[in-house]
């Protein structure tokens, strides 16, 4: 699996030879983000979340599938490949400036979006958690510039998790502001347009790689991976390295009303940490929030790009259902299944912030730690039903799901999945049925991808 972390240089255009069928209704694109280059020379990046932003994108139609991958060319990325110089701050990395080069570099922004991806609506943006976005041709992947900077809703940390309100269709997030009282900032955009939603003051602001929406509520699960802002200043260290675990704080949950942005309840559970939520809704007077949940924060720094090369054991992530009384704040969880799962994705545009039934991710096969997720997993979050696919030696990336036109069924679709075969050293687009679990096709990739995050699928 160490081809997962190997920085890739090749930029290719190519039709795939595909194996299996496709389905006639399949046409669309599908791109992915993630990191592919680590070092320059004898320059490495740390840890995984840290490797400049590259591309991928499936095009798919008449039964052929056709790729091209782009690396975003961002002043990071010029830096590290042109003149072998970490110059700006990533997630684990810092360039090792002193404290006085560190205040005059403060409105420095680092753009290497290798995160996300939002698609359609003259909304071509990579995401990552800086609040400027980097816009992209969708049919060529070339950089075409940054969104504006929205002085209005200023700030320093958002996530790459945007979320559509159900109700409304309007594009909502947040923008974390560090101070001496630090501020959670939840707005919606409509358009080129952001309106504040709600605001949350902090002394210790938590690290938020995603949140929860439902209908009628937006949700911040604040777990106590928290940060003094002042560290960032003093200490010289990597941004996620000045966090500390504090379990003595518990998890928070503040959850806001989207019609007017109070504060409806307030309730804090026993500690543990995600980065990923899978859906939230509501329900008979509760808030109901799934989440990949693991126990502590310690999977941040298994992450780290020498460990995880080095097959040190991988903390594992299970699906957790929270409940929140909007009554009192009371919070209550359980397990929705014994499966680990992460990277987690639904049947988004009918059942975001509503009522569900399947979740699909990647988890670990057998449960094992000493190896890197290796299998897709589908969740009944009714009944805890899973189904697996599993093939050794290879290694599914984020499984997305692609609704069958006028599907009757939540399940009726596809999931496409990037692949990695270790032993071949090359990638594969594979294609499942969403409701059987079984494959469809695969379509050969002419290198290895390495292992990235997140990508959304464009119908056409």
């Amino acid at each position: 699996m160490r081809a997962g972390f190997t920085s890739l240089d090749r930029e290719v255009v190519a039709e795939l030879a595909v194996r299996g069928e496709l389905p006639p209704w399949l046409s669309g694109t599908l791109v992915r983000n993630g990191p592919a280059k680590f070092e320059s020379g004898d320059r490495s990046l740390r840890h995984w979340f840290d490797g400049q932003a590259m591309l991928h994108r499936f095009a798919f139609g008449g039964g052929r599938v056709s790729y091209r991958n782009r690396f975003l060319q961002t002043p990071s990325l010029k830096s590290l490949r042109d003149n072998g110089k970490i110059a700006f701050a990533e997630f684990a990395t810092d360039p090792c400036r002193s404290i006085f080069a560190r205040l005059f570099a403060r409105s420095e922004v680092n753009v290497n979006a290798n995160v996300n991806v939002v698609l359609g609506d003259d909304r071509d943006w990579a995401l990552t958690e800086t609040p400027i976005a980097v816009r992209f041709d969708p049919e060529t992947l070339a950089t075409v510039g940054l969104t504006d900077p929205d002085d209005t809703i200023a700030g320093q940390v958002t996530t790459a998790h945007p979320h559509v309100a159900p109700l409304t269709g309007d594009l909502v997030n947040y923008v974390l502001k560090f101070g001496r009282r630090s501020l959670y900032q939840l707005y919606r955009q409509r358009g080129a347009t952001r309106e504040p939603l709600a605001t949350l003051a902090t002394d210790r602001p938590g690290y938020l790689h995603s949140f929860a929406i439902t209908e009628r509520h937006v949700v911040l699960a604040i777990f106590p991976l928290v940060v003094n802002p002042l560290s960032f200043l003093l200490r010289g260290r990597p941004f996620i390295e000045n966090y500390r675990w504090r379990p003595e704080l518990g998890t928070r949950f503040v959850v806001f009303s989207q019609q007017d942005g109070s504060v409806v309840a307030d309730g804090r559970t026993d500690a543990f940490f995600a980065f990923h939520h899978i859906n939230a809704y509501d329900e008979d007077g509760r808030v109901v929030v799934d989440l990949c949940a693991y126990p502590d924060s310690s999977v941040v720094d298994a992450l780290y790009l020498d460990r995880v090369r080095g097959n040190a054991d991988l903390p594992l992530a299970h699906p957790t259902r929270y409940t929140v009384d909007l009554a009192d704040g009371a919070v209550r969880s359980r397990r929705l299944a014994d499966e680990a799962l992460e990277l987690p994705r639904i049947s988004y545009r009918p059942h975001n912030g509503r009522d569900y039934r399947y979740a699909y991710g990647v988890g670990a096969h057998g449960g094992g730690r000493d190896d890197f997720l290796n299998q897709l997993v589908k969740v009944d979050v009714r009944s805890g039903r899973t189904w697996t696919w599993h093939e050794p030696g290879r290694y599914p990336g984020e499984p997305v799901f692609v609704a069958v036109p006028d599907a009757r069924d939540e399940d009726g679709g596809v999931l496409l999945s990037v692949v990695l075969d270790s032993a071949a050293g090359r990638s594969c687009l594979l294609v499942l049925d969403a409701a059987t679990f079984t494959e469809l096709a695969r379509a050969e990739v002419p290198h290895a991808i390495p292992f990235g995050f997140h990508g959304q699928f464009a119908a056409r």
